[in-house]
């Protein structure tokens, strides 16, 4: 199992490093990507910098095939830059009409998915308040009842405090049941 992680200076630093981390416990290969085209170092909303795997450019140049999951973290501005972001968005679409997991929390539902057709039809969340910013087509099926939504290949999740569930429901969707129940209990989650 291989999963592709977009940062971009301004993301959610909880809401990257913890599906990271739990997909790493799990087996699953997992390339950060920067999608600044020149820099592998990646600022946090919070002033945490991070030393992605490599660029985003530097994955297409390698030719690689499309991961089972690409995750999108929020935050701001980092939604942001990654929806200005036409590589992004072009895997993201490619990944989704695949059949492969797209997974996006916080910020990024509304401003980065938005800006492709993943929503349309699905059940989703975000960020509290953001949900405008997809639309009214799109705010058909939102939901604001859940830490984490899963419709068929999209996980969307609320925020940085629903992280870890979010992060959890990646684990089970790509590695099942049984790797996700050792490393809840190995982790002490609540």
């Amino acid at each position: 199992m291989k999963a592709l992680v977009f940062l971009a200076d301004g993301f959610e630093e909880i809401e990257a490093l913890t599906p990271v981390d739990y997909l790493r416990r799990a087996g699953v290969e997992v390339t950060v990507c920067a999608t600044a085209t020149s820099s592998r170092t990646v600022n946090g909303a919070h002033g945490i910098q991070v030393l992605a795997d490599m660029t985003l450019d530097s994955w297409v140049d390698a030719g690689e095939e499309l991961p089972d999951a690409v995750i999108v973290p929020g935050g701001m501005p980092g939604a942001k830059n990654i929806s200005e972001c036409q590589t992004a968005l072009s895997i993201i679409e490619k990944s989704h009409d695949a059949g492969k997991l797209v997974c996006a929390i916080c910020a990024s539902p509304a401003v980065v998915l938005s800006k492709t057709s993943l929503l349309k039809g699905k059940k989703w969340t975000c960020y509290p308040d953001m949900e405008s910013i997809a639309g009214e087509e799109a705010c058909a099926l939102f939901r604001d009842d859940a830490p984490f939504v899963h419709d068929k290949n999209l996980i969307t999740g609320r925020g940085p405090g629903a992280a870890e569930e979010f992060a959890m429901e990646i684990v089970k969707s790509l590695c099942g049941e049984e790797v996700k129940a050792k490393i809840k209990k190995a982790s002490v989650q609540r």
